[in-house]
């Protein structure tokens, strides 16, 4: 889905902030999409709560949830999120 949205395409990097491991945390945009928010939209990408309360994003991961689009199509039992899943792949 991201290739779809980004691949051979300009993208432009908005940095958002520089995180405690000092990796940039930023925001692709492709002309004026902002590419994150379309994953998010489209049931691509779950939005991290933890780190954003970015009303857009949130209202976008709840009406994917809503339309049962992307990753929220598969059976409940099937959704991890990424978070947790790298948890359980340290924790091996």
């Amino acid at each position: 889905m991201l290739s779809r949205l980004v691949f051979g395409r300009q993208v432009r990097v908005e940095v958002v902030d520089i995180d405690r491991y000092r990796r940039t945390v930023g925001r692709i945009h492709v002309g004026r999409t902002d590419a994150g928010a379309e994953m998010v939209r489209l049931g691509g990408a779950w939005v991290y709560r933890q780190y954003t309360n970015d009303p857009v994003y949130i209202r976008f991961e709840d009406q994917a949830r809503r339309g049962r689009r992307g990753l929220w199509s598969m059976p409940e039992a099937q959704r991890i999120p990424p978070w947790e899943w790298r948890s359980a792949r340290r924790r091996r």
